[in-house]
């Protein structure tokens, strides 16, 4: 939307595509460069090694196979999910409906969490969304914009011209983009993902390293970005 534009045609595929392609490599130069630093502190001196087990073969009973499927995969994930969602939505419609000195606990978190977010390139509201969107990562866009049209329930756009200009006139400019797509890449997993973390490695501080590291990087990634951005004036 900000840099590719929003009428598509060649010209705007092939540059998203380029962008979209960017930030899956900073990915990955970001992966390699935390399993270094790790490698060489807290990992330091600690054998690694990857070991796989090949099951017997046997004939495939194709009813067996999709009956496993759906109780070991399907049920347990969408199970998971939903213990995690249910609270998640309570907490999101809580936050959006209920009134505290004449404005919403939505308002006042997105108020005090602002001064900090700026730093980051970002606002109250888009750091909120992230933090109410640790159940599920695709639902942060839609609690940004549930906060800026003060609805009270999650909506979606459909026309990206329309979302812009809604972005835009609350303040959003390429530097808001960028940090967000930044802290998109590096923050907190989801908390299906922390979950799993947690019962294979049965480890609480392995766990909360694996949060506090890529929130700590992204954090340092916004910040250098706006505070570049911003001595050479160009935010």
């Amino acid at each position: 939307m900000f840099f590719a534009g929003t009428a598509g045609g060649l010209a705007g595929g092939l540059l998203a595509a380029l962008l979209l392609t960017g930030v899956i490599l900073l990915g990955i130069l970001l992966t390699f460069w935390t399993s270094r630093l790790l490698s060489a502190t807290v990992l330091k001196g600690v054998p690694s090694s990857f070991t796989l087990e090949l099951p017997p073969f046997r004939r495939p009973r194709v009813g067996q196979v999709v009956v496993r499927s759906v109780l070991d995969r399907t049920l347990f994930v969408l199970g998971r999910a939903a213990a995690v969602a249910a609270p998640a939505g309570l907490l999101i419609w809580l936050c959006a409906n209920v009134q505290v000195g004449g404005d919403s606990i939505l308002n006042w978190c997105t108020g005090f969490l602002d001064p900090f977010a700026r730093l980051l390139g970002l606002d109250g509201v888009i750091l909120m969304a992230f933090l109410l969107g640790f159940p599920a990562n695709e639902i942060v866009l839609p609690i940004v914009i549930m906060a800026y049209l003060s609805t009270g329930s999650l909506v979606e756009y459909e026309n990206l011209a329309a979302l812009k200009t809604l972005l835009a006139d609350h303040g959003w400019t390429w530097l808001t983009a960028v940090c967000t797509m930044l802290f998109s890449l590096a923050h907190w997993p989801c908390s299906t993902t922390c979950l799993t973390i947690a019962r294979e490695t049965r480890s609480i501080k392995w766990t909360a390293l694996s949060i506090a590291l890529p929130t700590g990087v992204g954090m340092a990634l916004c910040l250098l970005t706006a505070s570049t951005a911003r001595l050479l004036g160009l935010a």
